[in-house]
């Protein structure tokens, strides 16, 4: 079983739609599984169509997660935006900041870095880099 975690700590996973992966070119389906090496312009076309989008990260040290969030929000993308996989409480922060709503862990990584630990990195917005140099 998989947990949430938000700005407010760990949750369980309430799915609104099934994620269909990219590669099954349902054009139909309300919520996109995509790989850590999509190209987000490719799925452009779909966006408008798509309510929910759970982006892969195979490994904590794999970032074009974070890149694929970040343009697909510029594209426009208001729907869900989930991180899935292998991502550290250390990356929730910049999770956030790239335009994710939510990241989605397994319950192994739950236990071995429980809520407390994301929960510090929940005032993303706070703690960002640019308000440090700013000396907010």
């Amino acid at each position: 079983m998989s947990i949430i975690v938000t700005d407010t700590g760990f949750a369980e996973d309430i799915q609104l739609h099934s994620f269909v992966p990219l590669a099954a070119n349902d054009c139909t389906a309300l919520a996109l599984d995509l790989p850590s090496d999509t190209v987000p312009s490719d799925v452009r076309e779909r966006l408008s169509n798509v309510e929910a989008i759970r982006v892969d990260f195979p490994s904590f040290a794999d970032g074009r997660g974070f890149t694929i969030a970040s343009e697909l929000r510029r594209m426009g993308f208001k729907g869900l935006l989930r991180a899935k996989g292998h991502l550290i409480a250390d990356q929730y922060a910049m999770a956030r900041r790239s335009g994710f709503d939510e990241v989605e862990i397994d319950e192994d990584l739950g236990a071995r870095q429980p809520e407390d630990q994301w929960l510090r990195r929940a005032d993303w917005e706070a703690h960002s880099y640019q308000n440090r140099l700013r000396g907010a």
